[in-house]
């Protein structure tokens, strides 16, 4: 993996919002694996053997007149992430008792200290849906209880998880970039119990959990929840993201017709975060 070549997309948007949040969905269906906010712009990672130039071309985003586009692309080599990542990266607070931060931060003696260093993979608590995902976790009694990250990306949502109590957490994410990462960081936070799989939903077979958590997308997660469903426990708690809140009501009936009640969601600059139970 270490000779890995990426290709990095730097874009320009006005107006930023909400168009930067679309973008980023839908360079995420296209491929990209992870992504940088800046201010004034967004920057996009794919890696060059699933790249071609002509990757953009059917990104609905580009074509509307609402929004102004510019944007350049240059390779960049998986070593050199680190020197980007450092750059780029900003801690961050979630409710006054969760920071997320980069080895390179100091702590500041919040309650749940997460050192995640997340290279090329998805889930560092910036993006909205990662966001609203620890603050859900943040409101559960996940003590004592059987936990299941799917798409976790980094790991971030079940390294939080473990340090709020659960006691059996597995992450999932078909992704061996992201696969390798998560274990990096569980290590790192001390959570080696946390189990960490590369594969996708059908690791599930046999599994139970408590809680399972899923930030993907809107699609996957439709196609997938019959498989968490039958997952999920008895008095069970489905967390999903990684959809808009105009996506709410269709995944909100599939879940209804697998059986589970809606209980509440979050919502975040269009992005949605919804608690399902059995």
């Amino acid at each position: 993996m270490s000779n890995n070549i990426y290709i990095e997309y730097r874009f320009t948007v006005e107006p930023k919002e909400p168009a930067s949040d679309i973008l980023i969905a839908e360079l995420g269906e296209a491929g990209f694996e992870s992504f940088v906010e800046e201010e004034d712009e967004v920057l996009a990672y794919i890696q060059k053997a699933d790249w071609s130039e002509d990757i953009l071309e059917n990104l609905e985003i580009l074509q509307n007149p609402r929004y102004k586009f510019i944007y350049n692309y240059k390779e960049i080599e998986q070593e050199n992430w680190n020197a980007t990542w450092e750059q780029n990266f900003k801690p961050i607070i979630v409710d006054d008792v969760c920071m997320i931060r980069a080895p390179f931060h100091e702590p500041i003696g919040v309650e749940y200290d997460i050192i995640i260093e997340p290279k090329m993979s998805f889930g560092t608590g910036h993006h909205e849906t990662t966001h609203m995902m620890l603050q859900h976790i943040l409101q559960l009694n996940v003590k004592n209880k059987t936990v299941l990250d799917m798409g976790s990306g980094t790991g971030v949502l079940a390294i939080l998880t473990a340090m709020r109590g659960a006691t059996d957490v597995d992450a999932i994410d078909i992704d061996n970039w992201c696969f390798l990462n998560a274990q990096e960081n569980v290590i790192r936070n001390n959570m080696d119990f946390i189990s960490v799989y590369e594969g996708d939903v059908a690791l599930l077979k046999d599994r139970k959990y408590d809680i399972i958590i899923a930030n993907i997308n809107r699609n996957i997660l439709l196609e997938d929840l019959p498989a968490y469903v039958k997952s999920l426990n008895e008095k069970g708690i489905l967390l999903l993201s990684g959809f808009y809140i105009e996506d709410l009501e269709i995944i909100t009936q599939k879940c209804v017709e697998l059986e589970l009640k809606f209980e509440k969601n979050l919502e975040r600059n269009n992005w949605v975060a919804a608690k399902y139970v059995n």
